[in-house]
């Protein structure tokens, strides 16, 4: 890997949160062992962790009041989920992701409804590492290869992954305690 690439994923992985990660102290060698072992090449990698910068931003910037929404990129595919109050505010937020540069395809999770609680948002983030640490011990599936995102008790599982992983991920994600629903947004590589 080139010393300018490796220098600017290091940036990035500073400035951004592990959205949809168990909780790990990512440092420099952290982020080169799940570089080495994920199957999306390093470009991608970085473009991923830019296009969720870039659609954050592009929310936050006229300000909708009252909504609570997540975005998770993987190989380019744009994972929405969270919350609006109204649909004019869910389609503002899609509209607005839909214009992020580099993405190619948006995937909308967003529910009208009310936000959900800090409390809710805390249980789904227990979940995720719930999860995480799961697959970690499941031998059917390489857990650097999944992504895991939790809304509202929903498991969302985002990756490159061969079919029978797939089903192995979603298995054990159905099958942990509190998970309400599992939704694989998977692409398939066989």
């Amino acid at each position: 890997m080139n010393k300018t690439l490796l220098a600017a994923l290091l940036g990035l992985s500073a400035a951004l949160p592990l959205t949809g990660c168990a909780p790990v102290v990512a440092t420099g060698v952290g982020v080169g062992v799940m570089m080495a072992e994920d199957r999306r090449s390093s470009a991608t990698y970085v473009m991923d962790e830019e296009i969720e910068l870039k659609a954050r931003l592009r929310v936050s910037e006229p300000k909708i009041e009252g909504i609570h929404v997540n975005f998770t990129s993987f190989n380019r595919r744009l994972l929405i989920t969270g919350e609006t109050p109204t649909a004019a505010q869910k389609a503002q937020v899609l509209q607005l992701a839909k214009g992020v540069a580099n993405v190619r395809e948006v995937v909308d999770e967003v529910k009208v409804t009310t936000p959900a609680s800090f409390e809710s948002r805390t249980k789904d983030g227990y979940l995720t590492a719930k999860v995480k640490t799961r697959l970690l011990d499941e031998d059917r599936v390489n857990a650097n290869h999944v992504k895991v995102v939790t809304e509202n008790g929903t498991v969302y599982l985002m990756g490159l992954v061969k079919r029978e992983e797939g089903l192995a991920a979603g298995e054990v994600a159905s099958k942990t305690e509190g998970v309400a629903r599992v939704v694989k947004v998977f692409e398939y590589i066989n």
